[in-house]
C-alpha cells in the first residue's frame, strides 16, 4: 500500500475543533503559523485570515495546488512533512494533523522542536487514543489537551533555556 495520503484519506479539521483552536490561539496577528499535512488548507487558511504569515506543508499534489490557488500571502511546499520540515524556518505556531494511524509522532515532534523559538507553540490534532506523551522529546512541555469527540488537540510549548 502507497504511503502517499490519498483524497479519500483526508479528515477534515470539524468547524468545532477549528472555532476552539483559534479561540484558544487568540490573537496571531504577524506570527509565522506552520500548517504541516495541510489538506484541504482550511487551518492555515484561517490563520492567514487572521493576519499571520502562513507556510503550508502538503503531500498530496493536487491539494497543494489548490491551497496555492486560495491562499493571498502563504507558501505552500508539496513532498513530505519530515522531509520538507528540516529546510523550513522559525515559526511561533506549528500546527500538524497527520492522519489518523500515523506512526511518526516522535519524529515529528522533534522534528518540529527544532523549528520553535522559545515559548512557542506546536499543536498537534490526533486521535484521542494516541497518546503522545511518552513520545515528548525533552525540551517540549504538554501545556494543555482538550477533546473535541474522537479528536483531541495537544498544545506542546518550547521550554526556555
Amino acid at each position: 500500500m502507497s504511503k502517499r495520503r490519498k483524497l479519500t484519506d483526508l479528515k477534515p479539521t470539524t468547524g468545532l475543533v477549528k472555532n476552539a483552536l483559534f479561540n484558544i490561539l487568540g490573537d496571531i496577528s504577524e506570527l509565522r503559523f506552520l500548517d504541516l499535512f495541510a489538506g484541504t488548507g482550511q487551518i492555515g487558511l484561517e490563520a492567514e485570515r487572521r493576519g499571520a504569515f502562513v507556510v503550508f506543508v502538503e503531500i498530496n499534489r493536487k491539494r497543494a495546488n489548490e491551497i496555492k490557488r486560495k491562499t493571498e500571502k502563504g507558501k505552500v511546499y508539496t513532498g513530505d512533512v519530515l522531509k520538507v520540515l528540516p529546510r523550513l524556518g522559525e515559526f511561533e505556531i506549528i500546527f500538524a494533523d497527520p492522519p489518523y494511524g500515523y506512526q511518526n509522532y516522535k519524529v515529528l515532534l522533534e522534528l518540529g522542536q527544532r523549528h520553535l523559538p522559545e515559548g512557542g507553540l506546536f499543536i498537534v490534532e490526533h486521535f484521542k487514543k494516541t497518546d503522545l506523551k511518552p513520545l515528548t522529546p525533552r525540551g517540549l512541555e504538554i501545556e494543555e489537551e482538550r477533546t473535541y469527540g474522537d479528536t483531541v488537540l495537544t498544545f506542546f510549548r518550547k521550554e526556555e533555556g
